[in-house]
């Protein structure tokens, strides 16, 4: 439903979707002209595409260059990208196109300091559904361009019963009982658990995934020493790049991170435009 196009349409929509009064007024006539983006500051590139897709709408006929891919490393000064085309629809396009990219290139860029913490551990990092509203399908794609792995897209690609499914249910093994009874074999089922009574609940539950929620250091390796193998194990709450290798250190098999998107900073770009 929310295709890359009708995403970007919409943020059209809302900057100039009823005119630009300035640009018009001092553009009476098409005149063509050339925009560059450059980088302000050192960063990972995260949402090109996106960027070359909203000066694409606006002007069908404008030739777009991009001089880095998603995941590429960028220098402060750097050119990032050019687009030549009708003057108007780079003015109207400028601030959308920059917003997409510093957002996406601002998670990005904090997912690959998360990984660089990581490097040599065989821990999966992965992002969450703490998204943007509306965004998700482009913050993730950011996740995966600085290097991580991605959760569940939304609700309907993974089971995951966590605390109000149980309270709901009145326990893991109702709750996983019921899961069992109506869902697809091909799905695995993960659970969340707080504490070690809830960890062996859930083993004894037969699940595939256990989902350590906030849990102490000490607690989640004596949780992964009594799951032995027996299912995957994902950390989650609470992880930080101070607190990053600690949580690896634990031998869970996943850390699941809501801040590599809800605490990403934007990053810093401009767009120079003039007349041909």
């Amino acid at each position: 439903m929310n295709t890359i196009e009708n995403i970007i349409k919409l943020a059209l929509f809302e900057d100039s979707g009823l005119g630009d009064i300035t640009a018009e007024c001092i553009l009476p006539e098409p005149l063509s002209g050339k925009g560059v983006i450059i980088a302000k500051e050192s960063f990972v590139l995260a949402g090109i595409k996106v960027a070359k897709t909203v000066f694409k709408l606006l002007d069908p006929d404008c030739h777009t260059s991009s001089f880095f891919s998603d995941g590429d490393p960028v220098k402060k000064g750097e050119v990032v990208f050019e687009v030549r085309g009708d003057l108007l629809s780079l003015l109207k396009g400028e601030r959308v196109a920059l917003n997409f990219l510093q957002r996406l290139s601002g998670i990005a860029t904090l997912t690959r300091s998360y990984m660089d913490e990581l490097k040599g551990s065989k821990v999966r990092l992965t992002d969450t559904r703490k998204t943007t509203p509306g965004l998700r399908s482009l913050e993730k794609e950011a996740v995966r361009a600085g290097g991580a792995y991605n959760h569940r897209m939304s609700l309907y690609d993974g089971i995951l019963i966590k605390d109000n499914h149980i309270a709901v249910a009145g326990s893991i093994t109702k709750a996983v009982h019921l899961v069992k009874k109506r869902a697809s074999h091909l799905m695995k089922i993960e659970v969340e658990v707080s504490n070690l009574d809830e960890v062996k609940e859930a083993i004894d539950a037969d699940v595939e995934v256990i989902m350590l929620d906030n849990m102490s250091h000490e607690r989640m390796s004596a949780a992964v020493n009594y799951i032995k193998g027996r299912a995957i194990v994902e950390a989650s709450g609470n992880v930080s790049l101070e607190t990053l290798n600690k949580i690896a250190a634990t031998g869970v098999d996943v850390i699941s991170c809501g801040a590599l998107t809800h605490q990403a900073r934007s990053v810093d770009l401009s767009m120079q435009i003039t007349s041909a």
